[in-house]
């Protein structure tokens, strides 16, 4: 039986010791030229103006999170848009269900002020 996973394990060992290989090597015989471009904070193409290490807001925190909840919801959504057609109308109400409950957070996020910058 283990006979069938001969190759499987073959290709892991394989695929593993030439990822080993390449970081070797490229550590080996990678360029070291650091300057302070380099080694200064990426603010998108924008000067930065303070350090990594300061302290953001908690309202940033609170807005990305919201982004996440809410762009995770389209995945959900995505499944049913495709096989709209073929649903069943029960399937078909329970999708507006969530699409109203979703409607209903992103509302009382907006009374609430939690997508306000100031």
């Amino acid at each position: 039986m283990l006979e069938a996973y001969l190759p499987l394990i073959f290709m892991l060992i394989f695929g593993f010791g030439i990822a080993i290989i390449f970081l070797v090597l490229s550590e080996w015989l990678g360029a070291r030229r650091t300057t302070k471009e380099k080694q200064s904070t990426y603010e998108s193409g924008m000067q930065p103006f303070r350090t990594a290490r300061d302290r953001f807001s908690v309202k940033f925190y609170l807005v990305a999170m919201s982004f996440i909840v809410f762009d995770i919801e389209v995945v959900f959504l995505y499944p049913w848009a495709v096989q709209f057609k073929m649903l069943s109308p029960e399937a078909i109400i329970a999708m507006f269900i969530f699409i109203a409950i979703l409607f209903a957070g992103y509302f009382y996020e907006l009374r609430k002020g939690g997508i306000e910058w100031q």
